[in-house]
């Protein structure tokens, strides 16, 4: 029995190479996804496995960027590609080419793990949304210029409200690129002179036919607007994520018409209902300033302008006549009081006690009153005030004390 070749390394891993990338050019796998990474150079690299098995797995930077849906730990997919054997390091591992989500389509993955996205940072809150003016100036509408949904906006506002001035900024609203003008036309909106507010939409169709209205450049450009937005982007089911960002959703673009302008009957029964209300009311108060006229005109004060004046001047005489009684009587008591007084004063008098006999002597220099011989020296002038005069003497012997 003869003995098998010996190979080196290299050389058996390059024949498994070949007996796997040959048998398995193109492979259909279903997994769940584990350690996905996105590397700094845009690869991705995952691991797919089951209950049983695990199988690493790689999607190159051109592939990935193509995603609709973002890859993360446990998500279902079904991936195709060939199965490759790195040399370097004996392993082998199916390079995706093509994925999508299981059980679902990858547009619907993609929709979800967006809203989701854009939910959390607060972009589909009711409180930032605008209202629109009710009389704009003038619309712009971001969409296919030769699309039946532009027709139908055209057709209702003009027939609902002419006074609005249309302005067509015309982008492509699907394929490739859609997304990117839709983007740009609602970021430069704003330096169009007077535009009050923006439609942007199209008509239905297919999940692909509306991606654009899906796309994350275009909800953020719509939440970054200066301009009330109406998003009006297919029928009635139709729900893109567009219609969740914009101030206002309308079911279809002829709706979006009916949406920003009014009608012009309306406004015109409107007006007729208020004109109406004003007449009412300036007849109610005519009425009641009549009335409340009359009523004024029956009033004492007016009928009798005079009388007030005359109980006026009637209290006012009545109090200068109490009071000139109570100075009188005032005074009165002051007269007595002081009387009385004078009489005390002229009982107490030195003068009085004269008038008895007695007399009053005291020393000229100093007025003092004598009132004892220790008080005179020989010499001293002395004063003795009688009744009637005085008398001036001088002590010529030193008095004797007692």
């Amino acid at each position: 029995m003869s003995q098998p070749p010996i190979l080196t390394v290299s050389q058996l891993t390059r024949q498994i190479k070949d007996a796997v990338e040959g048998s398995f050019p193109l492979a259909w796998v279903v997994g769940e996804i584990t350690n996905c990474t996105r590397a700094g150079s845009g690869h991705v690299y995952l691991t797919l496995k089951d209950d049983a098995a695990q199988i690493r797995a790689v999607v190159w930077r051109n592939t990935a960027a193509r995603l609709r849906f973002d890859l993360h730990d446990g998500l279902e997919v079904v991936a195709a590609g060939p199965v490759e054997v790195y040399e370097a390091r004996g392993t082998y591992q199916l390079i995706i080419e093509q994925l999508m989500p299981q059980g679902m389509g990858a547009l619907e993955l993609a929709f979800r793990q967006l809203c989701e996205r854009l939910k959390a940072e607060g972009l589909f809150a009711p409180e930032r949304k605008r209202p629109i003016p009710r009389f704009p100036r003038r619309i712009a509408l971001i969409t296919s210029p030769t699309g039946a949904a532009v027709r139908d906006m055209l057709q209702v506002i003009t027939r609902r409200w002419s006074a609005a001035e249309l302005v067509i900024v015309p982008v492509a609203v699907q394929g490739e690129g859609a997304a990117a003008q839709i983007a740009a036309a609602l970021r430069a909106v704003h330096r169009l002179p007077r535009v009050d507010v923006v439609i942007t939409g199209r008509g239905g169709g297919s999940l692909e036919d509306l991606w654009a209205f899906n796309e994350e450049l275009v909800a953020r450009a719509i939440f970054d607007c200066k301009v009330p937005v109406v998003s009006a982007v297919g029928h009635e089911i139709d729900v893109t994520v567009a219609d969740l960002v914009a101030d206002v959703r309308a079911l279809t673009p002829s709706e979006a018409a009916e949406l920003v302008v009014p009608h012009h009957d309306a406004i015109r029964t409107e007006l007729s209902r208020i004109r109406q209300h004003l007449a009412q009311a300036l007849v109610s108060r005519a009425a009641a300033a009549r009335a409340r006229l009359e009523a004024l005109a029956t009033h004492r004060v007016l009928t009798k302008p005079t009388e007030r004046l005359h109980d006026l001047s009637r209290q006012i005489d009545e109090i200068e006549i109490r009071a000139n009684r109570a100075i009188r009587q005032r005074l009165k008591q002051i007269r007595e009081q002081l009387a009385a007084n004078g009489g005390r004063l002229d009982a107490l008098s030195p003068l009085k006690v004269l008038e008895r006999g007695y007399s009053v002597t005291r020393l000229a220099a100093s007025a003092e009153v004598v009132r004892s011989t220790g008080q005179a020296k020989p010499g001293d002038l002395l004063e003795t005030l009688l009744q009637s005069g005085r008398l001036t003497s001088r002590v010529e012997i030193p008095p004797k004390h007692a």
